[in-house]
């Protein structure tokens, strides 16, 4: 897979609303100052622990779970993804809002991409799969062509 380019990172980051995203599960914001509060979805809340500061674009736990970060760490946790597909998932808008408040959220224990290569293939099929998946990811790179 080819390196995600730093700008593309930072243009997430600055173009996609991390309140967008929280409101988008169903979780409801109430102004406190600059701040926003909410129940964060990733553990039993009943006062509000979770801060969306809008101007900076972040998002912080001040409760039981004490995580926060950027819009990319919020699909990250949502979606129990990795970073390459959070990423990948930002790109291309499909952000889930299935998730009810107040539900725990748990990573994600089947791939939600298919993997590259038939992994019940015999060793000498998986490693020339494994050649053809890097190869034609090499011809998607014009940085690596270069």
């Amino acid at each position: 897979m080819p390196r995600i380019p730093p700008e593309e990172i930072e243009r997430l980051k600055q173009e996609i609303s991390v309140q967008r995203l929280v409101e988008a599960r169903g979780i409801k914001l109430h102004s406190n100052g600059k701040d926003l509060l909410g129940l964060c979805p990733f553990h039993d809340d009943h006062k509000p622990s979770l801060v969306i500061t809008p101007s900076k674009n972040l998002w912080n736990c001040l409760g039981a779970c004490g995580t926060g970060g950027t819009v990319i760490d919020w699909v990250m946790k949502a979606e129990g993804v990795s970073f390459r597909h959070a990423v990948e998932i930002l790109r291309e808008g499909a952000v889930s809002n299935t998730q009810p408040i107040g539900k725990r959220v748990k990573f994600a224990t089947v791939p939600k991409l298919p993997p590259p290569v038939d992994l019940n293939a015999e060793e000498r099929e998986l490693l020339k799969q494994a050649i053809e998946y890097y190869h034609q990811t090499l011809k998607q790179s014009p940085e690596a062509l270069s």
